[in-house]
Order: structure tokens, then sequence, then C-alpha cells
């Protein structure tokens, strides 16, 4: 395995070898069904070919093409069902895993951020990494005080590496676009060129990690893993165990499926209010379920367990990987909570007054108030009920919905924008959807928004006004 590709040309040159070959493989597929193979055939052979490839390019690049690459992977959902089967399984490894760097770079970069006598520090150190990401690969080991720690190495040019590869995929965004139906690829590509430089910075991980840390070390549900030692190119935190979401979404059991999808909605929705910080980066490969006590978690069969607070479910939920955060002093903003609750209301003049005044909808535009809620309704349907199932079907049918270029959302959705300080919030909040309807669990979304969402649950003071306002009407 050769060390990272750094030369623009050479990344460039493989980059360029993905529409190449999507159109290579569409001509080998037109030959097959010539010599007779059916459609539906050749089309899962095509989808095949073409996942196997994604992954192959994207996972030896790491950089921003894998990036983008685990950016898209929590879309999959919203692919129909024939093309998302073969992109699934290549995707998914996107979030775990790809081909490590060589043991003799990371050793080279240990001695030159730790020190030629780097081995001191550690009691142990495994060579063969136990994870390998778009920036840096982790290697477990054991600190010299006893503590199992991940030790988070950074790849040697990924600064490079990353701007390198999403400024040459932001040129075939278009050709790329067909992977997520109904999703703007460019938007997303820009959004995390503009992330490069925090992302490669571990002293600002370490900040936003220890934040997290601090604040949820007595949490019954979330667990984050202590920042040990951090120096440039080089993150030591804390080691935890735990199933990975991407297995729990492949192999486990609706008990674990639901307990996740809880505590990512609860973390989603929690983070900002209580470290005025949104972890943005959810995608399964950054989360482990955790059991509070690994012989009685299997025994958990209550349902209405697994969805009570204080860790009654058996289940904890580990976060990874801070390197992306949207910083939030005041928490999500109340423009948020205040029009979904608007629109739950059917209080249409309100909510479109609401999306003006935020600059979702321009000054030039002219909208029709009772259409905005109708575009609305649907996509916030799971904060509508008690309990909300996400499933994959569900997403592809939203997805259809504002994709059809003849259906009257997608003639709204594209009078609508979005503001700059909304982006990063959004495509948050977008993923941690699409990561629920891998899961396919059942939520009590409104239960997390009540708690956790300025704006969504009138307080008190203003209940009481309303119900005195009502009384005098």
């Amino acid at each position: 395995m050769s060390d990272l590709p750094r030369k623009a040309v050479t990344r460039t040159a493989k980059l360029a070898a993905l529409p190449l070959g999507f159109a290579g493989r569409a001509t080998w597929g037109l030959g097959k069904r010539i010599g007779g193979k059916s459609a539906e055939l050749v089309g899962r052979e095509l989808q095949q070919r073409t996942a196997e490839q994604l992954f192959k390019v994207l996972g030896e690049l790491k950089g921003g093409a894998m990036k983008f690459g685990q950016a898209m992977s929590v879309f999959e959902s919203a692919l129909p069902e024939e093309v998302a089967g073969p992109y699934r399984a290549a995707l998914t490894k996107l979030q775990e895993a790809a081909p490590p760097m060589p043991t003799r770079t990371v050793h080279s970069v240990l001695a030159e951020r730790l020190g030629e006598d780097w081995r001191d520090l550690f009691l142990e150190f495994e060579d063969k990494p136990a994870a390998a990401a778009s920036i840096g690969q982790v290697h477990r080991a054991v600190w010299h005080d006893g503590r199992e720690v991940a030790v988070k190495v950074q790849y040697p040019g990924a600064g490079e590496a990353l701007l390198s590869d999403l400024n040459q995929l932001s040129r075939f965004a278009r050709l790329l676009g067909p992977l997520i139906p109904g999703m703007d690829i460019k938007p997303l590509i820009a959004e995390l060129r503009d992330r490069v430089s925090e992302e490669l910075d571990y002293a600002l991980e370490a900040q936003a990690q220890r934040a997290h840390a601090e604040e949820f070390a007595d949490d019954p549900d979330v667990l984050v893993p202590a920042v040990v030692h951090q120096c440039e190119q080089v993150l030591v935190t804390e080691w935890i165990d735990g199933i990975p979401l991407s297995e729990v979404i492949t192999d486990g059991t609706q008990e674990q499926r639901d307990r996740a999808g809880q505590l990512l909605a609860r973390f989603l929705f929690s983070g900002p209010s209580r470290t005025g910080l949104l972890h943005a980066d959810p995608h399964p490969g950054n989360f482990r379920l955790l059991p509070d006590d690994p012989e009685d978690a299997d025994s958990q069969d209550d349902p209405e367990d697994a969805e009570g607070p204080g860790g009654k479910g058996g289940w904890r939920l580990g976060v990874l990987d801070f390197g992306t955060v949207d910083r939030l002093p005041g928490g999500l903003p109340p423009t948020i909570g205040d029009s979904l609750r608007m629109t739950l209301d059917g209080d249409a003049e309100a909510v479109y007054d609401l999306l003006r005044e935020e600059g979702f909808v321009k000054e030039s535009i002219e909208l029709d108030p009772d259409a905005v809620l109708d575009y609305l309704l649907p996509i916030i349907e799971p904060a509508q009920a008690d309990k909300f199932t996400f499933t994959r079907g569900w997403m592809r049918s939203q997805a259809a919905r504002i994709a059809d270029p003849r259906s009257p959302a997608h003639q709204l959705g594209k009078q609508l924008n979005l503001p700059p300080a909304y982006l990063l919030i959004h495509r948050v909040t977008l993923s941690t959807i699409g990561v629920l309807c891998q899961l396919g669990a059942t939520v009590r979304l409104r239960d997390e928004l009540e708690e956790w969402l300025p704006g969504f649950a009138l307080d008190d003071d203003e209940t009481l006004l309303e119900g005195d306002s009502a009384a005098e009407a």
C-alpha cells in the first residue's frame, strides 16, 4: 500500500476516472443487453461494479474524496431501492474503514510530533490501525498511565489532498449528482471545502471534544471520550468499545435500532443547548452503541425502556470525532423551533412571515403562505406524532416529492433560500434523518424537540398568556 497520493495530478487522474468509469460501464451494459442478458440483471451488475469502483477510488484517496463519500453515504436512504442496494454496502464501508497508510509513515509522524522517544509514552501501541478515515487513522494503544487510548494520526499532506479533491469534485458535481437524486451536490462540496481548515486543526477538535466530554461526563445516555493528549497531527483520547452504528444498521435488533435512534436525536438537539456546539459530522462511523452493563444489556426487551430517559434501555451512545462542529453559543436558533411549532399549528401566515424575516424567502419573491405550509408539513411529519418510525421508504418519498420537476413541491422549493447561518444546521439535520432512516428506528422525536429545541415548546408564561387571550376572546 502506497502513501496517501499527494500530487494533484495523480489525485485528479484518479477522480477523473470516476465519471469515465460510469460511462464505460454503461457501454459495457449495453453490450451485455445486446448479448441477451435482461435489463434488470445488467442494471444490477452495473450498480455493483460502479459501487465497487466508487469505494476503491474514494477510499484510496482518503482526503476530500473520502469525506465526500462519507457525506453521501448517509443519504443512500433517499435512493430508489433497486439502486440503493449495491451502493449501500460500498458507501457504508467508507463510514468505518479505508486502506491504511504504511506503518513507517505512522511512526515518522509520531516521532516528529511526539519526539523520537514517543514509544515511552505508551505501554502498548498497535501498528495495525483500528479505523481509517478521511484525514487520519486511529490506532489502539495503552497510555503510560494504563488507560486504553485511541491515537489519531493525521495523514501527511492531508490538507493539500482535501482541497485538491474538493476542487476537482466540484468540477464534476453535475455528473455525481445522479448518485443521490434530489440532492444538490455542489453546495455540499462547497460547504465541505469551507470546513477544511477546521478539520485539520486537532487543537480545535480537542477543544470541542473536551467541552462535550465535560458536559456529558455524568450523562446516563451519552458518552464522550476524554482527551488525553493533543499536538499537531496527533490526538490521543480515551478508547471506547461498542457496536459501530453501521453494524447496528446492518445487523442490529429492533431494540438496538430504536435506542440508537432515540439517543442520536437526543444528542443532536441537546448538544448545542448544553455546549454551544453542534457535532456536524453525523455519519454512522462516528457513533457507537455501548451497553451500560454487558451482562444485562441483552436482557432489556421492553421497548418502552429502550426509549426512556436515564439509560433505562441498557444502552448508551458513544460519540467520536469532533473535527467538524458548528459554533452556536446560544444553542440552536429559536427560529427553527418557532417555525416548526407554527407549522404544526397550521398557522400559514405566521410561518411565512417568520421565513421572510429570516431570509428563507427573499424580498423579491412572493409565495402563497398556504403553499409553503403544504410544502413543509410532510417534511416535519416525524415531529407531529408521539412516536415516528423512520424508514427508507419515507425518506425516498420525500426525496421524490421534492426532486420531481412536475411537482408543486419542486417548483416551490426552488424559490426558497437557505441563509448561510443555517447551512450546516440543515445538512446535519438531513444527515441525522438519513441515519435514522437507515436504522429504521422508532423515535419519540417530539419529546426531544420539546426538551431541547428553543421556541418549539411554549413556556408556562406564554401558555398562560395564550389561555387568557382565548378566554377574553
